[in-house]
C-alpha cells in the first residue's frame, strides 16, 4: 500500500484543524470601523446638529421685550395755556426682572446639556451595533476557514479512500459518503457566504458606506486569560442614567426661571407732544413742546400660570426620579445576563477545547490504523464530523464572548 506517502499530509492537516486559532491577526482594528462609523453615521451628525441648536438657543435666551413705538396725530388739537397740541410720539421699554435673563440662558444651557448626553448615548449605541456586527462576521469568516479546511482534509481523505478501494481495504461506499460529505460542507459554506453578504450590508450601513464594500476581520480572536472584574457601581456612569440627572437639572433650571418669570417687569417710556404757538397772544414759553418720562411697573397679580407652571415642575421632578430607577433596573438585568452568558460562553470554549483534543486523540489512532490497513472510513466521517462540530462551537462562544464584552463595557464605561 502506499500508505506512508499520504499520512504526512493527514497529519498536516489535523495540525492546520487544531491550531486554526492561533493564525496571525488580519484586517482591519475594529476600534478603526467605530470611529469611521461615528464620523460618517447620519443619525450621529443628526443628533450633533440638535445638540449644536441646542447650544444656538443660550445665545436666543439673552433678549428683553421689544422696544414700542408709537406715533399719533391730533385731528382735533386740544388747546393748552401755551398753544394747541398736533401730535403724540413716545417709546416705552419693558425690561424683566433682575437675573430673569441668566435664569434663560441658565435653562437653556441645561437643556443643551440634555442634548449632548443624547449625542453621547448615540454614539455609544453605535460603537455597541458595530461591534456585535463585527463579530458576527468574524464568525462567519472563522467558519468559512474551518469549512475550507474540512473540505481539504476530505479530499486527503477520498485520495486514501480510492487507495484502499484498490487494495481491498475499503469498499465505493466510502468513497461516495466522504463525497456526500464534501457535498454538504460546501453548501454549508455557500449559506455562509450569503449570510455575509447580509450582515456586510449592515454593517456597511452603520458607516454609511456602499453595501458591497468589502469588510476584513480579524481571523483569530483569543480568549483572556484573567476576566476582567466588573462592578455594579459602574452603571452610575452610564450616560442613559446620566441623561436623567441632566433632565432633572433642566427642570430646576426651568423652575428658577419660571420664579423669575412671575415677578414684575419694569418699563421706562417718553412721550413728546409738538405744541403750536398761539396766535392771539403773546405768553411766557409758548408754543413749548411736552415731554414727559414714564415709569410702568406690571403687576403678577393673576399669577395662576406660575403656581401651575411650578407645580408641573415638581411633577416633572418625580417623573424624572421614576424613569431612572426604571432605567437603572433595565441596566442592571442586562449588565447581570451579559456577565452570565460571557461566562457561559467561556465555559462551552473551553469544554469544546477538551472536546477537540480527545477528538484528535481519536484522530491520530485512525492513522494509525492506516498504517496496518484496518482503517475505518465510518468513524473517520464521525471523527471528522465532531472536530467540525466542535470548532464551530468554539467559534460561536468566542463570538458571544466577545458581542456581551462590548455589551458589558456599554453599560459600565
Amino acid at each position: 500500500m502506499k500508505t506512508n506517502k499520504n499520512i504526512p499530509a493527514i497529519k498536516g492537516a489535523f495540525v492546520i484543524l487544531s491550531f486554526f486559532f492561533v493564525l496571525n491577526m488580519e484586517g482591519q482594528d475594529l476600534q478603526s470601523f467605530i470611529k469611521e462609523a461615528q464620523n460618517n453615521n447620519p443619525e450621529i451628525q443628526a443628533f450633533e446638529l440638535r445638540y449644536s441648536i441646542a447650544e444656538e438657543k443660550v445665545n436666543e435666551a439673552n433678549w428683553i421685550p421689544n422696544t414700542e413705538v408709537s406715533a399719533g396725530y391730533f385731528v382735533s388739537e386740544p388747546e393748552t395755556r401755551v398753544g394747541p397740541q398736533r401730535a403724540r410720539i413716545g417709546f416705552k421699554q419693558m425690561l424683566p426682572w433682575f437675573g430673569t435673563i441668566t435664569a434663560r440662558e441658565n435653562y437653556a444651557s441645561s437643556m443643551a446639556d440634555a442634548d449632548y448626553v443624547e449625542v453621547t448615548i448615540a454614539k455609544r449605541k453605535l460603537e455597541l451595533s458595530v461591534a456585535e456586527t463585527y463579530y458576527q462576521l468574524y464568525e462567519i469568516r472563522a467558519k468559512q476557514l474551518v469549512l475550507e479546511e474540512n473540505i481539504q482534509l476530505l479530499d486527503t481523505y477520498q485520495r486514501l479512500a480510492l487507495t484502499s478501494v484498490e487494495v481491498g481495504n475499503a469498499s465505493a461506499v466510502d468513497v461516495l459518503r466522504l463525497q456526500i460529505r464534501q457535498n454538504e460542507l460546501v453548501q454549508e459554506k455557500k449559506v455562509l457566504e450569503q449570510q455575509a453578504f447580509g450582515i456586510r450590508a449592515a454593517f456597511n450601513s452603520l458607516l454609511n458606506r456602499d453595501h458591497d464594500v468589502p469588510v476584513e476581520t480579524v481571523t483569530e480572536l483569543p480568549l483572556p486569560e484573567e476576566e476582567t472584574a466588573f462592578s455594579y457601581d459602574g452603571l452610575s456612569l452610564n450616560p442613559e442614567l446620566l441623561k436623567y440627572d441632566k433632565l432633572y437639572e433642566s427642570v430646576v433650571q426651568s423652575e428658577l426661571l419660571n420664579q423669575r418669570e412671575s415677578a414684575p417687569m419694569i418699563g421706562f417710556g417718553l412721550d413728546y407732544l409738538p405744541v403750536s404757538k398761539r396766535t392771539d397772544m403773546d405768553l411766557f414759553e409758548n408754543g413749548k413742546d411736552i415731554v414727559m418720562p414714564m415709569v410702568s411697573v406690571t403687576i403678577p397679580i393673576f399669577n395662576n400660570r406660575y403656581k401651575s407652571i411650578s407645580k408641573q415642575n415638581e411633577l416633572r421632578q418625580q417623573e424624572i426620579e421614576s424613569q431612572k430607577d426604571q432605567r437603572l433596573n433595565v441596566l442592571e438585568s442586562a449588565f447581570a445576563k451579559a456577565i452570565s452568558q460571557r461566562n457561559q460562553a467561556r465555559i462551552k470554549f473551553e469544554t469544546q477545547s477538551k472536546n477537540l483534543k480527545q477528538a484528535n486523540d481519536a484522530e491520530e489512532i485512525l492513522i494509525k490504523n492506516y498504517e496496518t490497513g484496518t482503517i475505518d472510513f465510518n468513524d473517520v466521517l464521525d471523527i471528522q464530523e465532531l472536530q467540525l462540530k466542535f470548532q464551530m462551537n468554539q467559534i460561536e462562544s468566542v463570538g458571544n464572548y466577545y458581542v456581551q464584552s462590548a455589551v458589558i463595557n456599554y453599560l459600565t464605561n
